[in-house]
């Protein structure tokens, strides 16, 4: 078992458009996040972005990337990465991740298939540029991908057909990682704290569980989170309910006291503080801006 495999149940819950259907097919702008970037995360999924404006950084196991208009990246399953701005200027994008489960994961040649493309033996990621034929199919099939998604009576079927292709693609011309982590402990345990925080967000959570979670002393804890993500376990924690906070204001009718007790936050009034430094705005004005934009 690899060390990716080993916290392969702690990972982010991702809110799929639809009901039993793990796609999430999304266009997002990185003005939406907290300081014009989204939380340092990991999941079983496989990702996909295309840059629709502006230029995106893209942070992906240590390393940092960027993203020109109309280009795009493929992550790879079980990698630590958030997409961001260095300059802290807008950048509007469509993401679409796919569950292994939507490929074939249950049966024997589908997971053959996937441990053999997208495990911790290929690439971390690949950049989607327009400069080759089999990337400019990928990135043109994003769109594609989106609209269908969001048609009035969108087709499933179709959309697993368009899936399918897409990850067909890079699984053809993905190649086998050129390294291995220089620290595979340590990034063992980056992996099982981070997933942790991202599965257990809505409950309270300590210091002590987070470095539990990655078997490690809490001096550690707080090393590997600076070394590795470049920020403190509790802000790494209230980034990540701040972030997924945002996505249910945007996402979901659910009032604010409800946002609150399902991101994690004591109470309503210590959300829309915490909301409000990191954000500038309270929960409320971010969900009507965000609805008038």
């Amino acid at each position: 078992m690899t060390a990716l495999e080993v916290f392969s149940d702690f990972s982010e819950r991702l809110n799929y458009n639809l009901p039993g259907f793990p796609l999430y097919v999304r266009r997002g702008e990185l003005r939406d996040f907290d300081q014009y970037a989204n939380a340092c995360h990991w999941h079983p999924d496989l990702e996909f972005t295309l840059v629709l404006d502006g230029v995106k950084d893209y942070f992906v196991n240590g390393q940092t990337l960027r993203i020109d208009k109309g280009e795009g990246i493929f992550v790879n399953s079980k990698r630590l990465h958030y997409g961001f701005s260095a300059d802290k200027s807008n950048s509007s994008f469509i993401v679409i991740v796919v569950h292994p489960s939507l490929l074939g994961e249950e049966t024997f040649p589908g997971k053959e298939y996937i441990e053999s493309k997208f495990s911790s033996a290929t690439e971390d990621y690949i950049l989607l540029t327009r400069q080759n034929d089999w990337q400019r199919e990928v990135l043109t099939s994003i769109p594609l991908i989106y609209e269908e998604m969001h048609r009035e009576n969108c087709n499933p079927l179709r959309l697993i057909s368009q899936i399918t292709s897409l990850c067909a693609c890079i699984g053809d011309n993905i190649e086998a990682a050129s390294m291995k982590h220089a620290d595979e402990r340590s990034m063992q345990a980056v992996w099982g704290m981070t997933g942790y925080i991202q599965k257990n967000y809505s409950k309270k959570i300590t210091l002590d569980n987070i470095a539990a979670a990655g078997s490690i002393c809490r001096s550690k804890c707080c090393k590997l989170f600076n070394d590795y993500i470049g920020q403190t376990p509790n802000a790494y924690l209230t980034r990540y309910r701040i972030q997924k906070s945002c996505e249910m204001l945007l996402e979901t009718n659910m009032s604010v006291l409800e946002i609150s007790i399902a991101s994690g936050f004591q109470s309503p009034s210590y959300f829309t503080h915490i909301f409000q430094k990191e954000i500038g705005l309270t929960p409320k004005e971010y969900r009507n801006k965000s609805a008038f934009n």
